[in-house]
């Protein structure tokens, strides 16, 4: 995409679209007199009487006919009350901006970003929100359809009327764009049907994220994962004809690989709930259930672009759970790559085992801290709805610099506890270490605090994504289907502590 650097006035404007913030009140922002003695006076009647609304995130569009001006089309993004509107809203309002922006085929758009300043809300900031919310809010699902010719006209010119110096607008631009592409890559890799995304193309997919950011990436197969041992990654793979894959991707910032983060996916590519078998309602969207997995991938992505001060690293257990003559099935007992024995109660509690292996083998790689990312349980959304992560920890200072991200990305992250009790019931079994399903009541605590088994004293926050990683409508943000969620907050974390370091 090119961005233009120069861009200083409106009547320098040659673009298919300026984009203007609006409030109730526009007394206050830079260069509005001109704007208006430009475009027209008849712009601040408009106003008043509503034709141009004002409230926050209503958008209005607004032919120019004037032959001066060499721009087709205003958009109008209201703000609302100016002294209450927050990072999220402006974000979500760039996302319908974007929208707006693909339905009218826009190649080229002018950004006047004074028009979106607040006293809290600099244009250096608004433009990060800018340019997240409107590549977020055009993205499109992937489609396989044979009938559609239509060329897909993408946004390739971005230019900036500001008294903001334009060089940090457009360093402030681009971070938010490498942000929302990554978010977008996650979505796609999601929204991948079962039978084409696999876990050895999930190995692909990583592999070549590495190359391209000069990352470390290590691909584990079936027989080395025998090898060593990783005996609850393999048991939910038993039913399958494709092959497991343990993948890791390590980001090294420091000469020593030390104070390590650990980002942990589960990349379950499609889940039938094996012999526990889901309902067929229950069965569809299971393609998604490696939401975690993209998440992972997402943030690793940011970082290698980024290029923080702090060590990073994904790991990533990744199968199918399939039925077959040979699938694992309740009341077996296996062992798992750290040595602990597990008694499956039901074999839909596939995520905790495949998860097990793979915490165990990212603390084996270094990792200090450690996130898994998964969508776990249904219990989760019984729990929170479907627009909280649900979260576990067993460190409270962790967890909080983690929670400060997360409201920088306006991801909503909630804690619910984890207890002595809780953990009795986990380790509740007369012939091993562990079961994998103590029951329905407190769903979401229970399998993720199964994870928990496995980190010891590892600083440890446990994600359940199973709400939040798949939306069931179109949103401000973008359409039906895969979210990304929480590929911003992990990388907004890792950016973070490596600035306080």
């Amino acid at each position: 995409m090119l961005i233009n650097k120069e861009l200083q006035n409106f009547k320098s404007a040659t673009t298919d679209v300026l984009v203007v913030g609006v409030s109730k009140n526009q007394n206050n922002v830079a260069n509005w007199e001109q704007f208006i003695e430009f475009f027209g006076g008849s712009i601040e009647q408009w106003i008043k009487e509503g034709d141009i609304q004002t409230n926050a995130k209503a958008i209005t569009k607004i032919p120019v006919f004037s032959a001066e001006a060499k721009v087709k089309r205003v958009v109008f993004v209201g703000l609302g009350n100016r002294k209450d509107l927050t990072p999220d809203t402006l974000r979500e309002a760039f996302g319908l901006v974007g929208k707006t922006l693909r339905k009218h085929k826009t190649s080229s758009i002018t950004l006047w970003m004074d028009s979106f300043e607040t006293d809290e809300i600099p244009a250096s900031d608004a433009v990060i929100f800018a340019a997240e919310g409107m590549s977020m809010g055009a993205y499109t699902v992937e489609n396989y359809k044979t009938t559609s010719n239509e060329a897909d006209v993408r946004l390739e010119q971005v230019s900036f009327i500001s008294n903001t110096d334009i060089a940090e607008l457009v360093a402030g631009y681009e971070v938010g764009e490498i942000y929302a592409t990554a978010v977008n890559e996650a979505r796609t890799l999601i929204n991948k049907p079962g039978n084409i995304l696999t876990a050895s193309n999930l190995a692909d997919y990583a592999v070549e994220l590495a190359k391209d950011y000069d990352l470390e990436v290590e691909i584990l197969d079936k027989a080395q994962l025998e090898e060593l041992g990783m005996g609850a990654i393999l048991a939910v793979n038993k039913g399958s004809k494709e092959e497991p894959r343990m993948i890791t991707i390590k980001y090294q910032a420091t000469d020593k690989w030390e104070d390590v983060v650990g980002f942990v996916g589960k990349g379950v590519t499609f889940d039938t709930g094996g012999y526990s078998i889901k309902s067929k309602t229950g069965i569809v969207g299971m393609k998604g259930d490696m939401g975690g997995a993209a998440a992972v991938l997402g943030a690793m992505r940011i970082i290698g672009e980024l290029r923080p001060n702090k060590n990073v690293i994904g790991v990533i257990g990744s199968t199918d759970n399939m039925i077959s003559g040979d699938a694992f099935k309740p009341d077996d007992v296996i062992t798992t790559f750290s040595g602990k024995t597990v008694e499956i109660l039901n074999t839909d509690a596939e995520g905790r085992l495949v998860l097990a292996d793979a915490v165990s083998y990212a603390k084996q790689q270094g990792a200090n801290y450690l996130i898994d990312i998964a969508t776990l349980t249904g219990g989760v959304i019984t729990a929170l709805g479907y627009d909280k992560t649900g979260a576990l920890t067993n460190n409270k200072a962790f967890f909080e610099s983690f929670l400060e991200a997360s409201c920088e990305t306006g991801e909503f992250v909630w804690q619910l506890p984890l207890t002595e009790n809780d953990k009795k019931r986990i380790r509740k079994s007369d012939i091993a270490d562990l079961n994998n399903s103590p029951g329905s009541d407190g769903h979401m605590i229970f399998g993720g605090g199964f994870i928990g088994e496995f980190v010891g004293d590892t600083p440890w926050i446990h994600l359940d994504i199973a709400g939040t990683s798949d939306a069931r409508s179109s949103y401000d943000l973008g359409p039906k289907g895969g979210t990304g969620v929480m590929v911003r907050t992990l990388a907004t974390f890792i950016e973070r502590i490596a600035e306080q370091a």
